[in-house]
């Protein structure tokens, strides 16, 4: 069953966007759509997921993740200049990384490795590249075409 909203809720929802494409003509929602999604993410998961892409929303951060993929495993000195950052900086990133859930590392005499934490995280990266390198190739096609 479909059931509308008050006209008050509307005036909320419009007041907050500034492009009509971007919301419903009428407003309604779903009440059996609603109830079966209930409660199938929890807010702790939420919370983890956020500060996991937050982490992850820093350029640095991001390259560093690219290259752990890469490169499966590399020492904090050549992580350093990879990225162009000193060794201090590029070891704070990554231990936030691994503080995360994002990297782990290992110690091998006086060196600090780090990797991937696992395939999961391997997967999202390669996703999120493989998916912003086709959107640019569509944006390139799209542009040659015009």
């Amino acid at each position: 069953m479909v059931a509308q909203r008050s006209t008050n809720d509307l005036k909320n929802i419009q007041s907050h966007t500034h492009n009509k494409e971007d919301v419903c003509e009428i407003v309604c929602y779903d009440a059996v759509k609603i109830n079966a999604l209930k409660g199938r993410v929890e807010d702790t998961e939420v919370q983890g997921m956020a500060q996991m892409f937050k982490a992850l929303s820093d350029p640095t951060r991001m390259k560093m993740a690219c290259l752990l993929d890469e490169g499966e495993e590399l020492c904090v000195c050549d992580m350093a200049i990879l990225t162009g950052q000193s060794i201090a900086t590029t070891s704070h990133h990554l231990r936030v990384m691994k503080n995360l859930g994002i990297a782990k590392s290992r110690k091998d005499g006086k060196n600090v490795f780090y990797t991937l934490n696992d395939h999961h995280i391997r997967m999202l990266v390669r996703m999120t590249l493989e998916h912003l390198r086709e959107e640019h190739c569509h944006d390139d096609a799209g542009h040659r075409e015009g």
